[in-house]
């Protein structure tokens, strides 16, 4: 079996599309700037076109001026725009004009399990961890050590 190669730029373009009409579009995680919460080539997002007004905590999928598609939480929302940050960064982005954002993430599979609004993990990263930015190091030492300990 031969493995097919296909840029990552058509491939998001065209679950733009589909998620632009309202369907739920899945997607293998790649990269690890939503480390903790979701992992690189593990983890997968649900993502659809918004259908109500987007929010501190929100995941949402957008595309750089650049060209560049990203996956990260909207960290406040100005009237110059929005900003935004991946769980496992501590700089902030933007501001991002809302037409770059293209679709809502409403639910994920991490580590094999469907993950949603009003699950616990999905409300601690949404409430708590967007409010510790500055002190997420710390934190992602103190989560490292507390996971460690349960593997053994």
């Amino acid at each position: 079996m031969t493995a097919k190669v296909v840029d990552t730029n058509e491939y998001v373009s065209v679950l733009r599309e589909i998620a632009e009409e309202g369907k739920v579009v899945s997607m293998l995680i790649s990269g690890s700037s939503m480390s903790p919460f979701l992992c690189h080539s593990r983890d997968c997002i649900y993502f659809t076109k918004p259908d109500r007004e987007l929010k501190r905590g929100d995941m949402v999928f957008y595309q750089r001026d650049t060209g560049q598609y990203v996956m990260h939480r909207i960290y406040k929302k100005k009237p110059e725009g929005y900003y935004m940050v991946g769980d496992a960064q501590t700089q902030i982005e933007g501001p991002l004009r809302r037409s770059q954002i293209f679709a809502l993430i409403v639910k994920v599979k991490r580590k094999g399990k469907i993950i949603q609004p009003g699950d616990f993990w999905w409300e601690f990263f949404e409430h708590v961890w967007i409010r510790i930015v500055p002190v997420r190091k710390f934190s992602e030492k103190i989560y490292s050590v507390i996971a460690g300990s349960k593997k053994r």
